[in-house]
């Protein structure tokens, strides 16, 4: 069965959006008391989180033709991308001002509440989404739909190096308002951007995405700064 382009790059990104409402849903509930989430454990909805989106990425994968042929991305591309990733990383950590940052993020304490160190197997897991599978959702989601259907509905006939000054703000803007630290997540946008447009090829901004949350993931883990996670 032939499925809708949209719907495609939209549904594994709509599984890790609605896990915030069900987390808050299971946190009222553990609140007021539901007998069936005595022995609940948030720090597990992470995980379950990542594994829905990884399961949906894999039954999607053959109609994301845009990451057909990884192969064909230049050397040059490839070592920009890496760069890039690593300069949104160290704007990331430096941006985090109360200025620029909106509302509180708790981000993601792996901490065992029992022995007050780190579950390193929650810890891998979460740099394993936030590096591997956070950065193909998102990228196919932002960059690959939502970039190109702005420009033009029909998106998958859209080259990414023409799709406008519109849609590549109103794009970096949206990605922003995705991050409590809404002026990186706008320069991180601004950066992914770029280099869909630069290369034409949607790996580009995947490795970027992958390097900037791998950095994240193991400067996080050394300095216990969890809120940014």
């Amino acid at each position: 069965m032939k499925l809708n382009p949209a719907f495609c790059r939209l549904f594994p990104f709509a599984i890790y959006l609605g896990f915030f409402a069900v987390g808050g849903a299971f946190e009222f509930l553990y609140v007021q008391g539901a007998p069936f989430l005595e022995n609940w454990d948030p720090r597990w909805l992470y995980p379950t989180k990542t594994l829905l989106v990884l399961l949906a990425l894999i039954w999607l994968w053959r109609n994301f033709t845009e990451l057909a042929k990884p192969s064909e991305v230049k050397p040059i591309d490839w070592a920009i991308g890496v760069v890039t990733g690593v300069v949104v990383f160290v704007l990331w950590i430096n941006l985090a001002q109360d200025w620029a940052t909106v509302g509180q993020s708790a981000g993601y304490d792996p901490t065992d509440p029992q022995t007050g160190q780190p579950d390193w197997t929650l810890v891998a897991i979460r740099i394993f989404g936030a590096a591997m599978v956070v950065p193909v959702m998102e990228e196919l989601f932002w960059r690959s739909f939502v970039m190109r259907w702005i420009a033009r509905q029909d998106f998958l006939g859209v080259d990414p190096a023409r799709v406008g000054a519109k849609a590549f703000f109103i794009t970096a803007v949206l990605f922003a308002s995705e991050h409590s630290l809404w002026l990186a997540g706008l320069m991180a946008g601004v950066a992914y951007n770029w280099l869909y447009m630069r290369s034409r090829n949607l790996w580009v901004p995947v490795a970027a995405h992958a390097v900037t949350n791998g950095l994240l993931g193991f400067w996080v883990v050394q300095t216990h700064n969890w809120q940014f996670w």
